[in-house]
């Protein structure tokens, strides 16, 4: 598919990575809003076309007292708002076929969460909204396994399918990302790395899922070297405080530079 196909997609023709980037959870209005805001002005400047991501809610969580969202039908308006606020795209992740027609409704892109990339009924459900059909490889699946998935999404009369690589489990408590992978999925469709998740440091005996934030940059390089089409980034302005996945999200303030680093990598690939 063409990033062209998306609508209110900006840059499309500047022959960077596009990114999908946000906070794990809509926690509010205004956090989401600040943080569009601030990841929209980054992101024209270096010419990255930029759809901006939130879950409305989170299904699943190591612990039932976890933060699972504040609303599904209040999270979906927040996305709409950005969407009309800064005229960009959205994207939300969905975990019952219930949800894809609802979310449909309010954003541009359905993501199917990687423990979920399996369940037939539900990647067919979001296909047949018309929306792109973000993918997530399982941390259980092989790169080459996700081409089933992507010929779901076709067989039910959709061509706008991505896969999205989040990482292998490593051990019980660990991830690895292996990129191999990388051209094995592209051949399927365009693929994503999403880096933060790639870092999560799952099954802790608290129950809160860890991280290593401090190795962003060096996996996200190393997508772009290896011709990812997309990077996936989950941003906070507090992220010791997010409501969610703040062990491995990166703080607000370190997204200009990091993105500025990664434009310039993606220049040097494209011109070799």
């Amino acid at each position: 598919m063409n990033l062209q196909d998306i609508p209110k997609l900006k840059h499309t023709t500047s022959d960077n990575f596009f990114l999908l980037a946000g906070p794990c959870a809509i926690e509010s209005e205004t956090m989401a809003l600040q943080i569009a805001e601030k990841v929209c002005k980054i992101t024209d400047d270096l010419k990255i076309p930029y759809i901006f991501k939130g879950s409305f809610k989170k299904a699943n969580r190591s612990r039932i007292d976890s933060f699972t969202g504040i609303g599904d039908e209040k999270a979906l308006k927040i996305l709409r708002k950005v969407s009309e606020t800064f005229d960009i795209p959205t994207v939300t992740d969905i975990h019952e076929v219930s949800d894809a027609a609802l979310a449909a409704q309010y954003v541009d892109v359905l993501q199917i969460p990687a423990f979920l990339v399996r369940q037939t009924d539900l990647v067919v459900a979001a296909a047949q909204t018309g929306k792109v059909v973000n993918l997530k490889k399982g941390q259980f699946m092989s790169p080459e396994a996700m081409k089933h998935a992507v010929q779901k999404v076709k067989d039910a009369g959709n061509e706008k399918a991505w896969i999205t690589d989040r990482g292998t489990m490593f051990g019980y408590q660990d991830m690895i990302v292996d990129f191999r992978g990388i051209p094995t999925m592209r051949a399927f469709a365009p693929t994503v790395l999403d880096v933060t998740h790639s870092l999560q440091q799952p099954n802790q005996t608290s129950g809160v899922t860890g991280g290593r934030p401090d190795m962003i940059e060096t996996i996200a390089r190393a997508g772009i070297v290896n011709n990812v089409d997309g990077l996936f980034i989950e941003t906070h302005f507090d992220p010791s405080n997010a409501k969610s996945d703040g062990a491995n999200m990166l703080h607000i303030d370190h997204l200009e530079k990091l993105l500025t680093n990664l434009s310039a990598i993606r220049r040097t690939i494209n011109s070799l």
